[in-house]
């Protein structure tokens, strides 16, 4: 039974284990895409718990018995449920094979221990081209330690019961028995900057523009709304950049490595308003998409970040693709086509990979 797998060692028939993320980095590892090392907590894992814990049925009984209409009960519902996932023990094989994995991902990084990572939700129904499950569950940064990555691994696994997930889940007539959790546990990137970059353009399905956001440090302050990004729009084919509207970026999220956690710094000075992407970094981000692009054969929504402690010209790091949803939705209307649902559909799509690893 395998409770993890590394991303480059995951096989394509196993990448359902992983969940929408887990798989996505999977597939762009294979392809030797510039993705951070690292591995899942597979949904065996999940699993395995839920059943040794005695907890299987009794979750998807409550569930199926929540009335989100009723705000209180929902919230009341989800926390009962959170708290009992979280009071019970590991099995201990699941917990041998994480610290296992964790070790081994230390010494890659040419750490003996230690090392900080960013553990990610990652569930079966999520990145879907007709639903998306951006936001639904938990991310944690710059976690350190074995104790600590334990506690996180479970902290997903209980964000897979929060009140917003199961409305979700409901609203789109999701079955709770089919929703299952894997975790990513990926060595965490200093970020620069960091952003997000369309295949095509969000406001009118153009697929002949790329669009970027971009702003200082960690992606969460982007991905969250808290800062107004820089926005650049550029021709797909020509690689000009076409408009570029810079804002006053007031705060950004960095690691503090001394108390071990991620803050939020206050951005002073002309930095605020400068851009936080040089015209050479937007191309290579462009260039990047396009080959992400050609890898899925459909327009991505692709999460980045520039790794302050990598060298200019490689510090380009990629985070997470997943499939446009709102303009490929239309088109397959438009189309009369019909959009597959589950993971069929993105294991579907990672199974049929570029020719070309680089181009």
């Amino acid at each position: 039974m395998n409770y993890t797998l590394f991303f480059k060692e995951a096989k394509p028939e196993e990448y359902e284990l992983l969940g929408g993320k887990g798989a996505s980095l999977a597939s762009m590892s294979a392809a030797d895409l510039p993705v951070p090392f690292g591995f899942c907590v597979t949904t065996h894992a999940f699993e395995a718990f839920m059943n040794e814990s005695g907890l299987t049925k009794a979750v998807v009984d409550k569930v199926n018995c929540i009335e989100c209409v009723d705000v209180d009960h929902l919230d009341a519902s989800s926390k009962e449920i959170r708290d009992l996932l979280m009071d019970k023990p590991f099995p201990k094989e699941i917990e041998e094979n994480i610290l296992a994995y964790y070790r081994e991902l230390c010494l890659m990084a040419g750490m003996e221990k230690d090392l900080p990572v960013a553990v990610r939700s990652s569930a079966t129904a999520e990145d879907l081209p007709d639903a998306s499950f951006a936001g639904q569950q938990d991310t944690y940064l710059w976690i350190v330690g074995e104790e600590e990555l334990l506690l996180n691994v479970k902290k997903c696994w209980a964000s897979l019961y929060t009140s917003r997930a199961i409305n979700y889940r409901k609203n789109q007539n999701i079955p709770e028995e089919e929703v299952l959790m894997s975790v990513v546990v990926q060595k965490m990137v200093n970020a620069r900057t960091a952003g997000v970059a369309m295949t095509l353009n969000p406001l009118n399905g153009d697929r002949s523009k790329i669009v970027i956001d971009a702003s200082w440090g960690l992606g969460e302050a982007v991905v969250s709304g808290e800062v107004t990004p820089d926005n650049f729009l550029i021709d797909k084919i020509m690689l000009n950049v076409l408009n570029a509207n810079i804002q006053n970026k007031h705060i950004e999220h960095v690691p503090d490595p001394a108390n071990k956690c991620v803050v939020t710094r206050e951005i002073t000075g002309e930095r605020a308003t400068e851009p936080s992407l040089t015209e050479d970094e937007v191309i290579a981000i462009c260039k990047m998409a396009k080959v992400i692009e050609k890898h899925y054969k459909c327009p991505q929504d692709i999460e980045w970040a520039l790794d302050a402690d990598l060298p200019e010209g490689e510090n380009f790091t990629l985070l997470q693709s997943r499939p446009e949803t709102v303009w490929s939705q239309k088109q397959a209307a438009s189309n009369g086509s019909t959009v597959k649902t589950g993971m069929d559909s993105i294991i579907n799509t990672l199974m049929n990979p570029i020719s070309s690893k680089k181009s």
